[in-house]
């Protein structure tokens, strides 16, 4: 099949075009920009591709929680979040402008020659933290990442097509391994893309904190994308109001895990009241930044969390996208939150690549998900729990056909 045949057969496909012509244009600006401040071209970029970095890894972690658990949740959402893994050797691509010489000298202090010089007491960190041995690391993430994925989407496909009941053990021992591999490197990488930002700076509990917020934007995202066509068939034959009800509740526990990482990493830091650990978070705390601050907590946390409390928002698919698009789109604004203050940058206003850069590699990431997408039938073929998605929707269904015979009665 054709990649426009591709796109047209895709429910969302109309939306592929204008993705893609978005990214495309806002990544020649930007690119054009860089030419003029690249500093702040490498900055604004790396905040972007750390988000929508993010809903990759967290459809790659989904994926497998789904073929280690089951459940009817994960049957409706299976289709969606392989299409997210499946961007993964995009965002490797999309790694580079990061990885060069002139990307990392602007971004990282340990990638500047003199760095060990002015800063004395982190020469130790050398062995570590310089150019080729990042670039190594770098690529075996990625190698790692893309090599589990790609044996997930080969036995997911395989499964489609002949049924096989090993391939259900298959996949989650696939699983399996691959969460305990992803624990390790990204643990590493969360240290290589985002801590050594301020190579004075340490942090146990940084990746654990990076991938609670992975997984909390990529179910948002998912969630979006299932309203999106939840009253469509296939989708609408096996939506039921208990399995989405099921996702709320998983998408309310993943905001208290991410909200619970972020205070304890403060905790431990207010706790100790050392100079290097108040490194990250004093520039997060001042000017622009601040109101920043409050802004996340309220939009991100606050309101979304009162909101989930609510039965009736959890049970229909529409209300429940509306609240995973307000994280979804707050979390762009943590990202660049995460990124920007260590540069002295005095709040999200500063440069207008600020807000070119997200709709660059948001549009590209959107469109290669939008195609993926369209690669494979909404519902997947002998999956062991499409019975259960299945019954729920037959039970919700004999309900309402219950409560309109007492209304008519």
């Amino acid at each position: 099949m054709s990649s426009a045949a591709v796109v047209r057969a895709s429910p969302l496909g109309r939306l592929f075009w204008p993705a893609l012509v978005v990214g495309v244009v806002a990544l020649i600006a930007s690119v054009v920009g860089a030419f003029f401040d690249p500093a702040q071209f490498f900055r604004a970029y790396l905040a972007a591709y750390l988000y929508v970095l993010g809903l990759s890894h967290g459809c790659f972690l989904l994926v497998m929680i789904y073929h280690l658990t089951g459940g009817a949740w994960g049957f409706l959402l299976r289709r969606i979040l392989e299409a997210g893994m499946r961007t993964l050797p995009l965002v490797a691509l999309l790694f580079i402008p990061i990885a060069t010489p002139a990307g990392l000298v602007r971004l990282y202090p340990w990638a500047q020659p003199e760095w060990a010089d002015w800063l004395h007491h982190l020469q130790h960190k050398e062995v570590y933290l310089n150019p080729p041995f990042f670039w190594g690391r770098a690529a075996l993430y990625f190698i790692v990442w893309n090599a589990f994925a790609f044996v997930l989407d080969a036995w997911s496909r395989r499964q489609d097509e002949v049924g096989d009941p090993l391939l259900r053990d298959r996949l989650g021992l696939v699983s399996g391994l691959g969460l305990t591999a992803f624990g390790i490197t990204i643990t590493f990488a969360a240290v290589d893309w985002l801590m050594s930002i301020q190579p004075a700076y340490h942090s146990s509990i940084f990746a654990p904190w990076l991938t609670s917020g992975e997984l909390l934007t990529s179910l948002a995202f998912a969630l979006v994308i299932l309203a999106a066509l939840a009253g469509r068939p296939p989708l609408a034959e096996v939506c039921s109001e208990d399995a989405v009800k099921d996702e709320g509740s998983l998408l309310f526990s993943f905001l208290i895990i991410w909200a619970y990482m972020i205070f304890f990493q403060f905790m431990l830091t207010w706790i100790a009241n050392l100079p290097t650990d108040a490194l990250f978070f004093l520039p997060r705390a001042q000017g622009g930044w601040y109101v920043v601050n409050w802004i996340i907590f309220c939009l991100e946390f606050v309101v979304p969390f009162f909101l989930l409390l609510q039965r009736p928002i959890k049970r229909n698919p529409w209300a429940l996208g509306r609240v995973a698009g307000l994280i979804l789109a707050v979390h762009w604004l943590y990202a660049f939150h995460q990124v920007m203050p260590p540069f002295d940058a005095p709040g999200l206003t500063d440069h207008w690549m600020d807000f070119l850069t997200p709709l660059a590699l948001g549009g590209l990431w959107l469109a290669f998900f939008l195609w993926q997408l369209g690669r494979r039938p909404l519902l997947p073929a002998h999956d062991p729990n499409e019975e259960s998605a299945r019954t729920l929707r037959h039970k919700q269904e004999e309900e309402h056909r219950r409560e309109r015979e007492l209304q008519h009665a």
